[in-house]
């Protein structure tokens, strides 16, 4: 049976700064805004925007069907409770692990982070590994304007680009811009490792947490480069997320064994990812 994916649900729109807070608020206001006939007032932007808006806030997993209704989910409350303007770099990582993760809204994200392995590439690059690969992987054809777009989007998303040459109406960087996780020279890209210090032990306790969620135990190698693995989603390597390991055993989080050849890391007193996101925030 073909898996739900989606292309190019974000009408051509990059993230941009400020989206995120204004969608929290109004759908926190009105479940129904995103298809309200008052959205572009509220909003303040066009229709095409609005409909854009309302793709990265289900992309990011911040809005969840409730009826007829698409209400914030539990994250996007505890978000709205405490960081509503995404100043905590802590936010904005959960955020990019949702986004990579969600494969049925955001179809190019979790290929190009999961699957796309090339670590210099030009965009031509991720239009033809996805042209090829989403009909294998999903059995649907894709039109190849709609996979450049977004991968357009991608890249302008997590790359700072020079202003100079972008349309005005483009000028707003999206603000994960600033997590280290794509260096653009020119036309060529690179995947790069980001600034370990933004990413603190918690946030590696919600990954862990996440992928032990159904099991009590994984393999070090399926944590860090199996599917939604901690090093797919963050481009860290496998020497960086040892390391996190190591704190959270010391930390009593979890075990770390190194025996017959097997790494393993085994679940120990762990809170669910939910729980890590508000003790983070306390």
């Amino acid at each position: 049976m073909a898996e739900k994916i989606r292309i190019k649900g974000h009408e051509k729109f990059s993230l941009r700064e400020g989206w995120l807070t204004k969608g929290l608020y109004a759908a926190k206001d009105n479940p129904k805004i995103f298809s309200d006939d008052s959205a572009t007032d509220v909003l303040g932007v066009g229709t095409n925007m609005v409909k854009s808006m309302r793709y990265w806030m289900q992309a990011f997993s911040l809005l969840e069907k409730k009826g007829n209704s698409e209400v914030l989910s539990e994250i996007a409350n505890i978000i709205l409770e405490n960081d509503p303007y995404f100043e905590d770099v802590f936010t904005l990582w959960v955020l990019h692990s949702n986004i990579s993760r969600n494969i049925s809204t955001s179809t190019t994200w979790y290929m190009f982070f999961n699957y796309f392995d090339i670590e210099e590439f030009e965009k031509d690059d991720v239009v033809k590994y996805l042209t090829k690969e989403i009909p294998v992987r999903f059995g649907q054809k894709v039109p190849d304007n709609s996979i450049k777009d977004d991968v357009d989007v991608l890249l302008n998303m997590y790359s700072k680009v020079n202003e100079l040459h972008l349309d005005p109406e483009d000028k707003i960087q999206s603000p994960f811009s600033g997590l280290g996780l794509i260096k653009r020279s020119d036309d060529t890209y690179y995947k790069t490792q980001p600034d370990l210090r933004t990413i603190k032990n918690d946030l590696i306790l919600y990954e862990v947490s996440r992928l032990l969620s159904q099991c009590d135990s994984m393999s070090i190698d399926d944590l860090v480069m199996g599917e939604c693995g901690i090093g797919k989603i963050y481009n860290l390597s496998k020497v960086a997320v040892n390391n996190y390991l190591e704190r959270l055993n010391d930390k009593g989080f979890i075990q770390v064994e190194r025996t017959a050849g097997l790494d393993m890391v085994y679940k120990l007193e762990m809170p669910d990812s939910i729980e890590v996101i508000r003790n983070h925030y306390k």
